[in-house]
């Protein structure tokens, strides 16, 4: 990518993002949105339960496999229009929104039928497929039918993440001379989404060719999984950049990703660090770098704020992980009435599943390196079976209690 391409990428990302909500709207919307929720596990739940905290958003379906869930989720949330899955529901109630919170195996059939049946936006959760050819089919489709195509519960959507990217794409911070990944390990095509998710925002470009290193042995030699695999690797950017990526936990002191620059300057995003991001600006007398106060706007709760706080508090989420779910909601509401790009979007899903591949794909084949994007579109790397099939086949089944909301 040349200089120019690369600032008119960066000016494009930042006029998107000055127009992006903060937070939620200030004023209720002007026209009732209607959503449907397709898999209603307990991320479904969750997903349901900030929806219909929305003033304006109308819960008009869900679609649920399970017969049981599907009647105690109907009764908790007061939805009448239960079905068994997309297809049926499409039948019936064609929604504005559709968040389709399924196991991975079951979201392209899904996201393609809302697409089709003329539904706005549609969301997804993480791995949002395994296979390249998979993840083009649902973006085609998305394009060929005008949806909106989103993710769901990422770090990318976190409030302090989007603002230290939009500090480095300013310039104000210097120009970008490195980046490094952090513990890409355990989950890469899952978990690992949202190091590569962050890596793309805060360096305003992609990766275009990877050569890595896997291991253990045994991890690496399976053909289909991502489970328990560790990655090292140098990831090259189109911006012209090389990344340097770390799969041992033991070695790294952080767990996400890190970009310095030609003034001094590091921004650091720790997936499990306290504070999520930090910026430091200029060395000290010993040479040391110097942490300084990003200065963050704040995220504005909207006139419900009240009401949301309790709300995500009572699901468990705090701290960081608040934005998990109530910022993607609120993209997607935004993607479809005000035309707002969400921050997580079906083609940079890809490309963090793309790289995935690319790493395991490199590794077994001795390091070569390997360009993007890959022209095998048939590859596929799955996720573990929890989140391939669903807890209700892997192991881990929700009690009827459970999905009726009481307390253990």
């Amino acid at each position: 990518m040349s200089q120019l391409d690369r600032r008119n990428f960066v000016l494009k990302s930042l006029a998107a993002a000055s127009v992006a909500s903060g937070g939620l709207q200030a004023a209720p919307l002007k026209k009732k949105l209607r959503v449907g929720i397709v898999g209603c596990g307990r991320l479904g739940q969750q997903f349901t339960e900030v929806y219909r905290a929305i003033p304006g958003i109308e819960l008009a379906a869900i679609a649920e496999w399970n017969p049981e869930r599907r009647r105690v989720v109907g009764e908790r949330f007061g939805v009448k229009a239960l079905f068994r899955d997309a297809d049926a529901m499409l039948q019936k109630v064609v929604p504005d929104v559709v968040a389709i919170i399924t196991p991975s195996k079951y979201m392209k059939d899904a996201v393609i039928a809302c697409a089709e049946a003329g539904v706005k936006g549609i969301q997804t959760d993480r791995p949002f497929a395994a296979r390249l050819s998979d993840a083009d089919a649902m973006i085609d489709a998305c394009k060929r039918y005008g949806a909106v195509l989103a993710g769901g519960g990422l770090e990318r959507a976190n409030w302090e993440v989007e603002q230290a990217g939009r500090k480095l794409a300013s310039g104000e911070l210097g120009q970008p001379i490195g980046v490094a990944v952090h513990s890409y390990r355990g989950e890469i095509c899952s978990g690992g989404t949202a190091r590569m998710l962050v890596l793309q925002h805060f360096t305003q470009s992609q990766v275009d060719e990877v050569v890595a290193w896997g291991s253990p042995v045994e991890k690496l030699a399976e053909s289909e999984t991502d489970y328990g695999l560790s990655i090292n690797a140098r990831l090259h950017l189109t911006s012209g950049l090389d990344v340097q990526v770390f799969g041992s936990e033991s070695k790294a002191p952080h767990f996400g990703v890190e970009v310095w620059t030609d003034d001094n300057a590091l921004v650091r995003w720790d997936r499990h660090g306290n504070p999520l991001t930090q910026v430091f600006h200029g060395l000290d007398d010993r040479g040391a770098r110097i942490e300084v106060d990003p200065d963050y706007a704040p995220w504005s709760w909207g006139q419900f704020g009240k009401e949301i706080e309790p709300l995500l508090a009572s699901l468990g989420m705090r701290g960081s992980e608040k934005y998990y779910i109530l910022s993607p909601v609120t993209d997607m509401i935004d993607a479809v009435t005000k035309g707002v790009t969400p921050r997580i979007t079906g083609e940079t899903q890809r490309h963090a599943l793309e790289i995935a591949i690319a790493c395991k794909q490199s590794a077994q084949r001795g390091n070569v390196p390997l360009k993007l994007p890959l022209e095998d579109r048939s590859l596929a790397l799955f996720p573990r079976p929890y989140r391939w099939l669903g807890g209700d086949v892997s192991g881990r089944p929700q009690s009827a209690a459970e999905a009726a909301g009481k307390k253990k």
